[in-house]
């Protein structure tokens, strides 16, 4: 069944958790992403699932950790210093290969910084915040449309890989309202959760299970050791890479110069696109859809074409050091970030005339 409604990125939030069967939501406030709690205080408890307030971020990440533990489609929601305070536990997750969804919608940094909209948690939420330098799947909407897809999906990678998964927004994109089609989306089976700690009475085999982060001091099977663990976790690393890169492309056959963004800015950067090409100039974009994996090859691609490119977001430049590596030298990479603001208050934001201006002097 699907459904048409106008609702804000925040709110899309919700409804695609609810329309691909999570289970349960722990959460504490922060600004700007509220209004995802907000949401599920309200229409969790009436359809009989689970919402909970904790008591801070540090409580949330550790609900999360014995909700996924237990087998279910869990998730949270946070934002700056918020999403400092769950790295450790974020960790943990991976180690002890728990799946579920954590959504960071980004403000200004670093410290308390501002309550409003930034893009400067890019490193933390791509790198791995916390101990033991693991990944996760990071997922960039740029529409209120996406934000309900891309949380469907990321529930279906997060189980299909047993890891958590980050959804990155931004303040502007989460008070942005759209009309948007909520309907679950089918991508596919997956695997019984057969290692879920259900109890030994409700498993099929009638045994108990053990969910374990800490494999190099309690080595189990199937892993006699920390290492022959390690080797897993980097096939599974290799897989999400091989089989999980997304990205899209504008106007970027051709094209002399790219412009690489994501978030609010990369609907910014298309309008921008837009504006050069009514005036004849070969400009392209490439957004990624997965910042983590990232598509180097299409930006190595387009460097060896001779492209100059073009970052555009609200940071001080964190993006900016992906594109470079996939250009790996052969070609100049310019910033519009978040000093380019139309007003030099944290209320700002980068807007296309900015961004075309800095086009017509790069070409």
């Amino acid at each position: 069944m699907t459904e048409r409604m106008f609702v804000q990125g925040n709110e899309a939030v919700g409804w695609g958790a609810l329309y691909c069967g999570c289970d349960g939501f722990f959460g504490y406030p922060i600004t700007p992403q509220n209004e995802v709690t907000q949401w599920f205080a309200h229409e969790f408890p009436k359809r009989g699932k689970v919402f909970l307030q904790s008591q801070s971020e540090v409580g949330s990440i550790n609900m999360l950790f014995g909700g996924a533990a237990a087998g279910f489609r869990v998730m949270t929601s946070t934002s700056g210093p918020g999403w400092g305070l769950m790295q450790e536990t974020i960790s943990h997750c991976v180690a002890a290969e728990l799946p579920c969804v954590i959504v960071l919608v980004q403000r200004g940094g670093p410290g308390a910084g501002s309550i409003r909209h930034a893009q400067m948690d890019y490193i933390t939420a791509t790198r791995g915040g916390g101990q033991g330098g693991y990944k996760n799947i990071v997922l960039a909407p740029s529409s209120v449309q996406e934000i309900h897809d891309l949380i469907q999906l990321g529930f279906h990678l997060a189980d299909k890989y047993r890891n958590p998964l980050v959804i990155l927004t931004d303040g502007i994109l989460g008070q942005v309202s759209e009309s948007i089609e909520v309907k679950t989306i089918d991508f596919g089976p997956l695997d019984k959760k057969l290692w879920a700690l259900r109890g030994r009475e409700r498993q099929e085999d009638g045994k108990s299970r053990i969910v374990n982060s800490a494999v190099g001091v309690l080595p189990l099977p199937p892993y006699p050791n920390y290492i022959s663990w390690l080797k897993h976790i980097e096939e599974k690393y290799r897989e999400m890479e091989g089989s999980e890169l997304r990205y899209e492309t504008y106007e970027a056959e051709g094209a002399d110069l790219i412009l690489v963004a994501y978030g609010y800015t990369a609907r910014v950067s298309k309008e921008a696109v837009n504006m050069a090409r009514a005036e004849g100039h070969k400009v392209g974009m490439i957004r990624p859809i997965t910042l983590w994996p990232f598509p180097y090859s299409v930006i190595r691609e387009k460097a060896m074409l001779g492209c100059k490119f073009l970052v555009v977001e609200d940071s001080l430049g964190l993006l900016i050091d992906d594109v470079k590596i996939g250009v790996e030298g052969r070609t100049d990479v310019h910033l519009v970030g978040i000093l380019d603001r139309h007003i030099p208050t944290d209320g700002g934001m980068i807007m296309p005339g900015r961004v075309f201006e800095e086009i017509k002097r790069l070409l």
